[in-house]
This record gives structure tokens, sequence and C-alpha cells, in this order.
């Protein structure tokens, strides 16, 4: 069993957790059994603050499993019911990045597609215009750094369907790097994939106070080269 690293922990007072998510790591159970970060967190909110009985802990959204960066959760259920909310309404801002091999057919664009899930093949298929069982999918991309080999972009979610990064760039010629089912010629040796949630940005559900957190991406070769040469 994996325990919490505490410095993956971005932001924690008595409403909301926030946690820096590494590749491989799942957010709630699946049929693989493993433990999800779930559990591993009510564990150690348990231990750090003597906790008797059960802990809450609200999922707030997700990330997938090859997938890492800054994922929030709710410490108490009037927490959740807001923070759930706040996503409906678009008002929690979430900036991701990606790494490509390919570079973009434009330095910055608006893509809108529509996004049909299969549940068997866990994966989305994209088209161009609406089709029954589709759900529109909207983010905007922005060209951050080249590499010799690799292009850093800067993603903004407006809408969070399944795969929907994965998904928009694989069908615009720019699949992720290490990201097989869509696309990407090689795999990583982790497992991982190079998209990261980079930046969540909102006005906190309860002291209404806008909170703006960074998490920085796994260490890597290709990560640590991009994080360098932005800072």
């Amino acid at each position: 069993m994996m325990v919490i690293n505490p410095s993956h922990i971005l932001f924690e007072d008595n409403h909301l957790l926030i946690y820096n998510k590494q590749p491989g790591e799942i957010v709630q159970g699946d049929k693989t059994g493993d433990e999800p970060l779930s559990e591993k967190l009510k564990k150690y909110i348990k231990d750090k603050y003597h906790k008797p009985g059960d802990v809450y802990l609200g999922v707030v959204h997700r990330l997938d499993r090859p997938v890492s960066g800054a994922l929030m959760f709710a410490r108490t259920s009037k927490a959740l019911m807001r923070l759930n909310q706040m996503l409906q309404d678009g008002t929690i801002r979430k900036t991701y990045w990606a790494v490509t091999a390919t570079l973009p057919p434009k330095e910055s664009d608006h893509l809108v597609h529509y996004l049909v899930r299969n549940e068997k093949q866990n994966r989305s298929y994209v088209h161009d215009t609406f089709t029954d069982g589709a759900k529109r999918a909207e983010l905007t991309y922005q060209l951050r750094m080249t590499s010799d080999r690799y292009y850093l972009l800067e993603i903004s979610l407006h809408t969070g369907r399944h795969h929907q990064i994965r998904a928009q760039l694989s069908k615009i010629g720019c699949p992720i790097k290490g990201d097989l089912k869509y696309g990407s010629q090689r795999s990583n040796s982790d497992g991982s994939i190079h998209l990261h949630s980079r930046i969540i940005e909102f006005i906190h559900p309860v002291r209404k106070e806008a909170v703006m957190i960074v998490a920085d991406p796994p260490v890597d070769p290709v990560w640590d080269h991009f994080l360098n040469h932005t800072q």
C-alpha cells in the first residue's frame, strides 16, 4: 500500500484538500481493485488529525489514471455541494499542460467537437458535427514552447468530457506523448501520458476568497525541460 506523500498536498483547510496526483494513481476505486487516492487521503486525514470514526472526503472531479496534476477533494458535504455547482456553472477554471510530438496546425485555437463515449472500450470518439449520444466538447489551446523534439501546449478546458483533451488533440493530429489509445507512436515507460492539470482557479466555497493552485508536473526529463524554461 502506498502512503500519501505530504509534499503532494498543495492546499488543505477544513473544507478542501487539493492534491498533486501522480501518474498511475487512481482517483476512485475501479475493477483493478487498487486502492484509490480517495481512500489513501482519508487515512492521511484520520492519522494527521487523530479523527475517530469515518472521515468524509468527496471527489469533486477526476483525472485519468495516466494523467497527473492538481485534483480537488471536498472535506465536507457542504463544500462538495457548492463545488459541484461551481463546476456546473463553469466558475472553476482549469488549465492543463500537454506535450505532443507534432506541431499543432495553429499556434492557438478554440476547438469545438462532439464526443461519443464508448464505455466498453473506455474511449471517446470525436465528431465535427452533432451525432446521436454526443456531448459538446470545447477547449482553447496555445503553443507555449518547443524543444528539439516536443511541443508544450497550454489548454483551458471549457467543458469536462470523458478523455476530452486526449481525444480533441488527437483529432487535430496532435496526440499526447505516450497516449497510445489516442494515436501516440510510443508509450511512456512508466505508463503515464504527458498530460498534467497545471492550474486550478476558483472562489473558495466557504471563505469566498480567490484561490489559485499551481501543480508542478512529475519529475521527468521532458517535463523538467519545459518547467525549467517557463519559470
